[in-house]
């Protein structure tokens, strides 16, 4: 194929892409942004995912040692994708890579997931270049280790209202099973996936109310668990954090439909089908599309 052959290819597919984007919008009501989608290997495997789950726009969340291959994504699709940048914390050019992908188009850092406890020194400077450069930052919180997530990482949650408070101008993305999972105030780190009825006041809650720089990422089994074992807590959590929570995805399906995985499962379709069920259209509207447009895009 000679260039200009392979040009022309790579504008049609583009178009047709921004097309198949539109039309996705109708599924759930209007546009949905996730924004926590994997970099897949395969380029085409990103947008496969989106256009599958009904998605309109997505945040690809890349190593900082990616950066071209995430680049090569957002050019083959415009308005599709943009991207954040994570790295390894405990390496000692762990800042420089990051500054380095911010510079180089990022908009903002994640997801940030290094077996150190998320009040410590490695993260501290995190928080320190996304609130100098002005970018969120997404925090996988995990104290249990399970299967496929061997380990503990960023621990500490129930503490981090210190966080909050010392670096008040860094926005930041909760994420993963310790913060879905101490919404509930009788959490006792001993699980992943709690279950049953959700006791009031538990930490994430209690931040998210406390603090204006706290903002929750809503994707992964572990805000789907959080959605469904309790729906009449849900409700009214969606209802009292409406303009602090973003729809993502964390979904490892391959078409956006439950393809490749062991029980035919999408979580991005599970959870928003849970959102369209238990939030009003405009608290829906919020969570999948403007509060990520208002805080990731700007």
């Amino acid at each position: 194929m000679n260039r200009r052959t392979f040009l022309r290819s790579a504008i049609a597919v583009a178009a047709g892409a921004r097309l198949r984007g539109q039309g996705a919008a109708s599924e759930w009501g209007g546009p949905v942004m996730d924004i926590h989608l994997h970099l897949r290997q395969n380029a085409d495997g990103n947008v496969h995912h989106i256009e599958g789950a009904g998605v309109a726009k997505a945040v690809l969340l890349s190593s900082a040692a990616a950066a071209a291959h995430a680049k090569e994504i957002i050019a083959a699709y415009p308005g599709r994708f943009v991207w954040f940048a994570s790295t390894d914390v405990t390496q000692p050019d762990a800042i420089e890579r990051l500054r380095a992908a911010l510079q180089d188009g990022a908009m903002g850092l994640g997801e940030m997931k290094s077996r150190v406890e998320a009040a410590g020194p490695e993260m501290q400077r995190v928080y320190a270049l996304a609130a100098e450069r002005d970018v969120p930052v997404t925090i996988h919180f995990q104290e249990v280790s399970q299967p496929g997530s061997v380990g503990t990482y960023n621990t500490g949650l129930k503490k981090f209202d210190a966080m909050l408070k010392a670096f008040p101008r860094t926005k930041f993305f909760g994420h993963a099973d310790a913060f879905w999972a101490n919404v509930s105030a009788d959490y006792a780190e001993d699980t992943a996936y709690p279950t049953g009825r959700i006791k009031p006041g538990g930490v994430s809650d209690r931040l998210l109310t406390d603090y204006a720089n706290l903002y929750a990422d809503m994707s992964a089994n572990s805000c789907n668990n959080f959605l469904n074992r309790d729906p009449e807590f849900a409700a009214g959590f969606l209802d009292r954090h409406q303009d602090k929570l973003m729809f993502g995805s964390d979904c490892q399906c391959l078409d956006g439909r439950g393809g490749g995985t062991a029980n035919n499962r999408c979580v991005a379709r599970a959870t928003l089908t849970a959102l369209k069920t238990l939030a009003s259209p405009g608290v829906f509207r919020k969570i999948t599309w403007e509060n990520a447009g208002r805080l990731v895009i700007r």
